[in-house]
């Protein structure tokens, strides 16, 4: 159902469904794929996508490592109050 709903742009699917390729939850395992479906949730502005994108870009998975690029996202997310982000950031 996450696929659905990710292929008809519903950002918090795109984002659950990036988590479920970074941990291999029901699909094969892929940080690559996890990426792409993070950046789609992100790109709508929603703040754990963005957070799980500065996690990829941290900690080198699916991408080349960038703790700038990181820190961007982590931004953005921790805007929109993210816990996470906000941790991430100090």
């Amino acid at each position: 159902w996450y696929r659905r709903a990710a292929d008809q742009g519903h950002a918090k699917a795109q984002c659950n469904l990036g988590v479920c390729y970074f941990k291999g939850l029901g699909v094969e395992q892929s940080y690559e794929i996890a990426v792409e479906w993070y950046r789609h949730a992100a790109d709508q502005d929603n703040a754990k996508g963005q957070c799980g994108l500065g996690d990829c870009y941290y900690n080198n998975h699916g991408v080349e490592q960038s703790y700038e690029v990181a820190v961007e996202w982590y931004r953005r997310a921790a805007d929109q109050d993210n816990a996470d982000a906000q941790i991430n950031l100090g």
